[in-house]
């Protein structure tokens, strides 16, 4: 390995260092006697979001790989949350980024990515974003990230304080310290692999339920056993959700797959904020309404334990989108139903 390699490597791990870990909230009563929800609040990383921890796996991944020096340029498929991490990476080991994006992308996205010294490279609509990757990779003599294909193997799963084992040493003086079950939904499908691989590989009695949001092929790939499922649509939820299983998506490891209506989501972290005073992005809604249903099943059987899940990134950034009650009524639709629902659990 090379001097520049190497140092690059050492700069991502002092910045690792200089991380806290991110806090397990513990919520108030949900209605459930006996059973203890938690949240592991991914929001506070440098860049925001649970995409913090993918990143910098990442570019670990690929500076151990040999696929970076100190003149390749980075290039990504997205839109979010990693290109935002990703460009933060790049920008620390001094590599110029470029993530490739709808032109329909909000320019408060834009600007997040900007922030941290990355391009953005439009194309006219969401299912051309992998291609154009790879095409502008090939011309510039870029490595593309590829977050899809790279998510399930870049991180350790076997610890490292990766997600999984930081989960489990926080719940350790927990009255339910080994989780009855986690909940986490799928983009990549990396950290669901990173879970449940996790679980196994300690031997913990912990089942992973896998929360899906509408217009996505998860869950249909997994009821019916078949990873070639496509649709011509894509998730209102950002984040999560895809219309093609990808490569990182790891069926195997996953005990059971709930669909989560896109209103109940929307509903859950307005509710959420009520209840903690903390906004919350829609696939944290996503998680916690499929860790409620997970509790009420536990209660009818009458188990008791604990369920955690993850608040995937914070609400400010969808001020203008899913607290706004004209764009939700526009784009989401009604949520009464569940908005009443949750509103007897407090």
């Amino acid at each position: 390995m090379g001097r520049w390699a190497s140092e690059a490597i050492a700069r991502i791990e002092a910045d690792f260092q200089r991380s806290a870990d991110t806090h397990l909230l513990k919520l108030p009563n949900c209605g459930a006697r006996g059973i203890d929800i938690y949240l592991k609040d991914e929001s506070t990383h440098p860049t925001g979001s649970l995409k913090h921890r993918l990143a910098r796996s990442l570019f670990l991944y690929a500076l151990c790989n040999g696929k970076l020096d100190q003149d390749t340029m980075v290039v990504e498929a997205s839109s979010g949350s990693t290109a935002v991490s990703e460009a933060y990476f790049a920008q620390m080991l001094g590599l110029r980024f470029v993530a490739v994006m709808p032109r329909s992308t909000a320019q408060s996205k834009i600007d997040k990515i900007t922030l941290f010294g990355g391009d953005c490279h439009f194309v006219e609509s969401a299912p051309q974003m992998h291609e154009a990757a790879v095409a502008l990779a090939r011309e510039t003599g870029g490595y593309f990230m590829d977050q899809f294909m790279y998510a399930e193997r870049a991180t350790d799963w076997r610890g490292n304080n990766n997600i999984a084992e930081s989960i489990f040493q926080q719940m350790h003086k927990e009255p339910h310290p080994v989780p009855h079950t986690l909940v986490m939904s799928a983009g990549t499908g990396g950290t669901s692999a990173t879970l449940g691989r996790f679980i196994r590989y300690r031997g913990h009695d912990t089942r992973l339920v896998v929360v899906d949001p509408e217009n996505s092929v998860f869950y249909d790939s997994f009821m019916q056993k078949n990873p070639d499922l496509v649709a011509d649509c894509s998730s209102r939820i950002e984040g999560i959700g895809r219309p093609k299983v990808e490569r990182s998506f790891q069926p195997d490891v996953i005990d059971e797959m709930i669909r989560v209506p896109d209103a109940a989501s929307v509903a859950t972290i307005l509710w959420l904020e009520r209840l903690i005073g903390r906004k919350a992005g829609a696939s944290t809604g996503t998680n916690l309404w499929g860790g409620l249903q997970v509790a009420r099943s536990m209660q009818e059987r009458g188990e008791s334990g604990s369920v955690v899940s993850l608040m995937c990134d914070s609400g400010e950034r969808y001020l203008d989108s899913y607290f706004d009650p004209d764009w939700v009524a526009r784009n989401i639709g009604d949520i009464s139903e569940y908005t009443e629902a949750l509103e007897r659990l407090s």
